[in-house]
């Protein structure tokens, strides 16, 4: 059995959609992180290459880091990246309304539909687990984690969706096999 530790990184405060802009996480939550941390085993970490997952990464457990990993990055929202669902409403309705409420392979012009991203995610996943990992700590983002969510609890995109994955929290799924069950979802020790 392998137990994946999904951690969501430190806030951007941005105040759009950030795919793959490369905008920090702000980790001045101390106290935070150091109950994040106390909650976490002792275990391999990887994390997305962008500096909001991987600043996060090193900074929960620095000394147990496997190399970044690019497809545990964030949705790439194309023309829509650094823009306010607003904004993009008001120039593509019909698509930024599908995206949303009917995901699958709806994508952002020049960007990826959440069926890619979840086909990214589970193959890069999908290694991980090959190693034999008991623990793996994987810091990433909204989007991946509920790629894995979606998985485990064998539900549409959609309902995916409808669940909260706070920044520093904790999503916890364990993988038996070809079974999946949830200990914890948008848990902050």
């Amino acid at each position: 059995m392998t137990k994946l530790w999904m951690v969501r990184h430190g806030p951007t405060h941005a105040k759009s959609m950030v795919g793959w802009s490369d905008i920090p996480a702000d980790l001045s939550d101390t106290a935070a992180i150091a109950r994040l941390r106390a909650f976490l085993p002792s275990a391999p970490v990887v994390s997305s290459d962008l500096i909001r997952a991987s600043a996060t990464a090193d900074t929960l457990l620095p000394d147990v880091r496997l190399p970044h990993d690019k497809n545990l990055r964030e949705i790439n929202f194309g023309d829509w990246e650094l823009r306010t669902f607003s904004d993009v409403e008001a120039d593509d309705p019909e698509r930024i309304r599908a995206y949303w409420e009917k995901p699958g392979d709806v994508a952002p012009p020049n960007g990826e539909s959440w069926n890619a991203v979840r086909q990214r995610v589970d193959g890069a996943i999908d290694r991980y687990l090959d190693h034999g990992h008991q623990d793996l700590i994987v810091v990433a983002h909204f989007g991946v984690i509920l790629t894995q969510l979606q998985r485990a609890l064998a539900i549409s995109a959609y309902e995916a969706f409808s669940h909260r994955i706070e920044n520093l929290s904790v999503t916890v799924l364990q993988k038996h096999h070809d079974n999946w069950t949830v200990a914890h979802i948008n848990h902050t020790p």
